[in-house]
C-alpha cells in the first residue's frame, strides 16, 4: 500500500535559528489516523504544517505522490485539510453556509456547485440547521463542527487537526470523536489527551526535540513515554 504523506529527512529552523525539526521521517497510509504527542515546542505544529506547504523545510515531502513544492501547492491543499485549535482562526464569513462554501468558491467552483457542497459537508458534520447562523453565535462544539465543515467541503484525502477537542466539554469532546471517528479520511491528529488518542487513533508517534523518537501503537506511547493527561505534560524527569 503506498502512503498517502511521506516524509524523509525533515529540518526546519526559524529565521532566529531555533531548530525546530532535525530529521523527521514519517508515513500516513489510507484510512489509518495517527497521533502525534509531544511537549509544547517539541515540533509537532511545525511539522504539520509542512504537509500543506505553509513551512517548507529542507528533506522531502510527498503528498499523495506529489512533492510538496511551490508548484503543488494549489494541488497538494485540496489533498490536505487542516483544522486548526480554534475554530475562530477559521470561521470569519457572515453566516455558516458562506463560511463552508469560501473554500468551494475559491477552488472556482460555480456558486450553486460551492453551495451544494457546503450543504453537503455541514450534513455529514451533523450542523444542517446552522446554515443560516453567524459563526460567532456558536457554541465551540458547533463552531468545530462547522470549521470541520469547511474542511470536508474541499473534499481533501488527509484531515489534520490540531488539538480537536480544546474548549469542549466531556459531552462535546464524545460526540466529536464519534464524528470524526466516522470520517473515512486519513487522519493525523495532534493532541495531549491520550483519551483522545485511545479512542480513534490506529497508531502514535511522539516528538522530542524536533524528532520523532517512538512509534506504535497509542498505549505503547503513551507507555514508552509515560504521558500524563493530568498535567497536559511529560513527567519532569523526561522534559530534560
Amino acid at each position: 500500500m503506498q502512503p498517502l504523506i511521506e516524509v524523509r529527512d525533515l529540518h526546519f529552523s526559524y529565521d532566529d535559528g531555533t531548530v525546530a525539526l532535525d530529521g523527521v521521517d514519517f508515513q500516513l497510509f489510507p484510512a489509518e489516523t495517527v497521533a502525534v504527542f509531544g511537549a509544547n515546542g517539541s515540533g509537532k505544529t511545525t511539522f504539520v504544517l509542512h504537509l500543506n506547504g505553509l513551512l517548507m523545510g529542507k528533506g522531502s515531502v510527498r503528498v499523495c505522490g506529489m512533492p510538496v513544492e511551490r508548484e503543488t501547492l494549489t494541488s497538494i491543499r485540496q489533498k490536505v485539510g487542516l483544522v486548526f485549535q480554534d475554530s475562530d482562526n477559521q470561521l470569519f464569513m457572515p453566516t455558516v453556509l458562506e463560511d463552508v462554501a469560501f473554500g468551494p468558491l475559491n477552488l472556482g467552483l460555480a456558486a450553486g456547485e460551492a453551495r451544494a457542497r457546503a450543504l453537503e459537508a455541514l450534513e455529514q458534520v451533523g450542523a444542517f440547521d446552522l446554515g443560516g447562523r453567524a459563526p460567532y453565535h456558536l457554541s465551540a462544539g458547533e463552531k468545530k463542527r462547522v470549521a470541520i465543515a469547511g474542511i470536508l467541503a474541499m473534499r481533501p484525502e488527509i484531515l489534520v487537526l490540531d488539538e480537536p477537542t480544546t474548549f469542549l466539554d466531556p459531552p462535546g469532546q464524545a460526540s466529536l470523536l464519534d464524528l470524526l471517528d466516522r470520517l473515512p479520511q486519513a487522519k493525523i491528529l495532534v493532541t495531549h489527551d491520550a483519551d483522545c488518542a485511545r479512542a480513534i487513533a490506529h497508531r502514535g508517534v511522539f516528538f522530542e526535540a524536533g524528532r520523532i523518537t517512538g512509534e506504535g501503537t497509542v498505549d505503547e506511547v503513551i507507555a514508552r513515554f509515560r504521558w500524563d493527561k493530568a498535567t497536559l505534560k511529560p513527567p519532569i524527569s523526561d522534559r530534560y
